[in-house]
């Protein structure tokens, strides 16, 4: 099966406004977590191709490092028109199913991609990971790529649920702990650096932390 994942990335500067950190901070910080995210998703034998829709400079730069596809966003819209874009791209390509990412989930592992697969019921079917807080998304995977839109920033598992269950029956929710751990404010950076996972990219945090 041909599988995509897609990011949507936001423009460094402007993202992560609720942590309490100088804008180079957040910059830093989201191009560790966005590079461990490319670096994963490049190793997954599931993975055949990643998209990145962004016109975040140093996110292209390291997407072209990962050779994923770069398709352009001006951020005038929601984080849906960009994986519409994505979407349009897939469908063109004829790849089967595609996986949405958020860019802020440094501690995923390529066995959280093969566990939240090994769901997947054939032909047509949808699955949601949430977040910690049960308020977000953190990985929605389509098959078909067109199988539903999304609803992000909406309280967006619970519609990504309901509006996958009016398209198939095989609808998963699907708890990974790694891939619901994300970060939006500094509790959540605080109880990342707190889990015994990924001690170098950790310390890369605190190093960005500590740069005040």
């Amino acid at each position: 099966m041909k599988i995509a994942a897609i990011i949507p990335v936001k423009t460094f500067s402007l993202a992560k406004t609720r942590l309490d950190l100088s804008p180079q901070q957040k910059e830093d910080l989201c191009k560790i977590m966005l590079e461990e995210i490319l670096h994963i998703l490049s190793i997954s034998p599931q993975i055949e191709k990643v998209v990145i829709v962004t016109k975040e400079e140093k996110a292209i730069e390291l997407g072209k490092k990962f050779k994923a596809i770069i398709i352009p966003d001006n951020e005038e819209k929601s984080v849906n028109s960009a994986v519409s874009l994505a979407d349009k791209y897939l469908t063109e390509n004829q790849f089967d199913a595609s996986i949405v990412f958020p860019q802020d989930i440094p501690f995923i592992k390529t066995q959280d991609i093969d566990f939240m697969l090994n769901y997947k019921i054939p032909p047509n079917f949808a699955i949601v990971v949430p977040s910690r807080r049960f308020d977000g998304t953190n990985a929605l995977v389509r098959m078909p790529t067109d199988l539903m839109i999304t609803h992000y920033d909406e309280d967006s598992y619970k519609i990504h649920m309901n509006t996958a269950k009016e398209h198939t029956r095989n609808v998963s929710l699907v708890f990974v702990k790694r891939i619901m751990w994300d970060v939006d404010n500094m509790e959540d950076l605080k109880f990342l650096l707190e889990q015994n996972e990924k001690p170098e990219i950790a310390e890369k945090i605190k190093m960005v932390l500590n740069s005040r």
